[in-house]
């Protein structure tokens, strides 16, 4: 079911340090930030040859990412994000083997313009796992 991994996300308490740290000191190319408001997180992502790093910093006081960093101040692994071919189907799918898909259900758009959707960290040793339409 699950494809390509898409990218691994690292909750950064500040964003412009975060790059400069990618850029300067591993030279990686990175995007310009973008506010993404109806996630509550602002993203840059990092290009590498076989995937992304996407670096998140909360973008108001009600951000799922302000309350992880209050857990983790200097920041840390967010979220993984796996591509997937149909994400109505895996949803579906997903939901008949009684694991659990964050939110309403539905898929939202997210910072690359596709559906996404999340599930639950708890059935997923821990971690918490976006799935994106590839």
């Amino acid at each position: 079911m699950i494809g390509r991994l898409n990218h691994v996300a690292i909750a950064v308490p500040d964003i412009a340090t975060a790059v400069a740290l990618y850029r300067d000191a591993l030279g990686a190319p990175a995007s310009d930030p973008v506010p993404q408001p109806d996630h509550g997180v602002t993203t840059v992502f990092i290009e590498l040859p076989n995937t992304k790093i996407e670096l998140l910093e909360p973008l108001g006081e009600k951000s799922p990412i302000a309350s992880f960093l209050e857990r983790n101040s200097a920041g840390g692994i967010h979220h993984i994000c796996y591509e997937v071919a149909d994400i109505a189907e895996a949803r579906d799918r997903l939901l008949r083997e009684g694991l659990r898909v964050l939110g309403d259900g539905e898929p939202k758009t997210g910072a690359h313009g596709k559906p996404v959707l999340f599930l639950h960290p708890k059935d997923f040793n821990g971690t918490l796992i976006e799935l994106e339409q590839a």
